[in-house]
């Protein structure tokens, strides 16, 4: 392969409540709202970005929040768990937090070499956080009731189930230039780059119940292009190999292509360029309902249709 990826871009996924989602990301976990715009595809749904100060690759977590979506269910075939870095030192001090806000959590349990906290957000999706030794991101410390020696870093790892590890193990090394680096139980680990968190997936094998997209479950998973002139080379190459794979679409704050992995994870390749300040200033991010140029003639209308949130940031 010659084109590999950087690390992970960011995870989309799709609530229920935009407000609860905003309230819990936000107000909870302590992201910063870097976004506020919509889906392309459907301008009447919120497409909400979160992520760290300036919404960096790999710190990114974005939903599509839809009034009256049904619950998902984890199983083969999805991304089923999105895990976040946070200092090593802060596993306890986050199980009290989430604990005394209520928020189903499980006990801290050790994996491999990293304590890791397992946490559920409003619509049951599965959040991890894992503790980490050597990530020197700071993170966001906006949110005042999160001292920033606790703050979340950003995205460590994605877990797909699949039934069969060895079709999406094929993919990922052969045509995605990953590394395969270990075994556990039923599953196989795989890094990118220099493979340090936010760029490491996890294939978890032997789930036979399929996956429910739906309310609480990721929608896809990015992996990160420095550039366009990167990316149409990468969308060359796996066009050549057989891949189906889109053209490449402007989604304004960088450009993408899309394709399925043998088990059905739907795969997003996003270019780092051009960023989150394209259309607001670093200090705004987040706090205004941002449209492209193409839906600008709409944005009465789109207005009128999104439900309404209330952001504290």
């Amino acid at each position: 392969m010659a084109v590999n990826p950087h690390g992970i871009h960011h995870v989309t996924a799709i609530a229920r409540d935009p407000q609860k989602n905003v309230d819990f990301y936000t107000g909870v976990l302590g992201l910063r709202l870097v976004k506020q715009t919509v889906n392309f595809d459907a301008p009447n749904v919120w497409h909400l970005y979160y992520g760290d100060e300036h919404g960096s690759p790999a710190s990114i977590l974005t939903f599509f929040p839809w009034i009256g979506v049904p619950k998902g269910k984890e199983g083969a075939g999805l991304t089923t768990a999105t895990a976040f870095s946070v200092p090593a030192e802060s596993i306890g001090w986050w199980h009290e937090r989430l604990k005394s806000l209520d928020i189903q959590v499980d006990s801290p349990v050790v994996r491999g070499e990293s304590e890791v906290l397992t946490v559920f957000d409003y619509d049951g999706m599965r959040l991890e956080l894992t503790a980490t030794e050597s990530d020197s991101r700071s993170g966001w410390d906006g949110v005042s009731s999160i001292p920033a020696e606790h703050a979340v870093r950003g995205l460590h790892s994605v877990t797909l189930s699949q039934r069969q590890v060895d079709p999406t193990a094929g993919m990922l090394t052969n045509l995605l230039g990953m590394k395969h680096t270990s075994d556990f139980g039923a599953g196989a680990k795989f890094s990118m780059d220099t493979g340090g968190t936010g760029a490491l997936v996890e294939v978890l094998g032997g789930v036979q119940d399929k996956g429910l997209q739906a309310g609480g479950t990721v929608h896809h998973v990015a992996f990160r292009a420095p550039n366009l002139d990167t990316m149409s080379l990468w969308q060359q190459e796996l066009l050549s190999l057989g891949v189906q794979v889109t053209e490449i679409l402007d989604r304004q704050y960088f450009k993408s292509i899309y394709f399925r992995e043998p088990g059905g994870v739907l795969f997003e390749i996003a270019t780092d360029e051009p960023g989150f300040d394209i259309d607001e200033p670093l200090l705004e991010l987040g706090k205004k309902l941002k449209l492209p140029p193409w839906l600008e003639p709409s944005r009465e209308q789109i207005q009128a249709s999104l439900p309404p949130i209330v952001v504290e940031n």
